[in-house]
């Protein structure tokens, strides 16, 4: 007889990612790009997401136009598991993915020419590189054990009128739109996005966007509980 152990499926790894929230206010009222992801995709089929994926081993390696916001770098070096470096390369993860996923790019020039791995090719073509400098990180979040893709994501915000070229359709994202939080209350969200999308405003108060002490909200589970941790 077989151990029943052995057929157990194995615990999904989880691996780092980041996610970026461009924001815009349209008279008087905040809004954020947001698209729904593919039917087909493994992970959160048809939710309406915010632009994001996984960190890749070359954002550890492109050169930034700029460095990091303080704020945030101050906020991610008390994000455990994350160090400095680790830091600015979940920030330009953010930054491609968006740009990958909807044709944003928030770039500058590149102070010489550089070459670069084929995920930011496109992206710094024009000797363009990320820059990160004012992205502000303001959630972390783990994905629950049992869906079929867990990550460590790690949510950053940044004025829309820093990203340029035209809103594009991605193999990851369609429906590309600015909506508002009522738009959304109709919408499949997941609930950590319900909960950022909630929380934003205060989160990008000018009080709370300039203090590098302010305690990041991170969502976990442990032993089977839902965990609100602040870091």
């Amino acid at each position: 007889m077989g151990n029943a152990d052995s057929a157990r499926t194995p615990p999904q790894p989880i691996r780092d990612a980041a996610t970026l929230i461009l924001w815009r206010r349209r008279e008087g009222r905040l809004e954020v790009l947001m698209g729904e992801r593919h039917g087909a995709s493994a992970f959160m089929p048809n939710r309406y997401v915010f632009p994001g994926g996984r960190l890749d081993l070359a954002d550890y390696r492109i050169r930034p136009a700029a460095p990091l916001n303080p704020v945030s770098a101050a906020r991610l070096l008390r994000c455990r598991g994350t160090g400095p470096r680790k830091g600015v390369a979940l920030a330009l993860a953010a930054i491609r993915e968006t740009f990958e996923e909807s044709g944003l790019r928030i770039a500058n020039p590149a102070s010489t020419a550089r070459a670069t791995a084929p995920s930011w090719s496109a992206f710094c073509a024009g000797n363009l590189a990320p820059d990160p400098s004012a992205l502000l990180y303001i959630c972390r979040a783990i994905t629950p054990p049992g869906r079929p893709r867990r990550f460590d994501a790690r949510f950053f915000a940044a004025p829309a009128e820093l990203a340029t070229g035209d809103l594009q359709p991605s193999a990851e994202l369609d429906k590309l739109s600015w909506v508002t939080q009522t738009d959304t209350e109709g919408l499949p969200l997941p609930g950590i996005t319900q909960y950022v999308i909630a929380n934003l405003e205060h989160w990008l108060s000018p009080q709370s966007a300039s203090d590098p002490a302010l305690r990041v909200p991170f969502h976990h589970m442990l032993h089977g509980q839902r965990l609100l941790d602040w870091e």
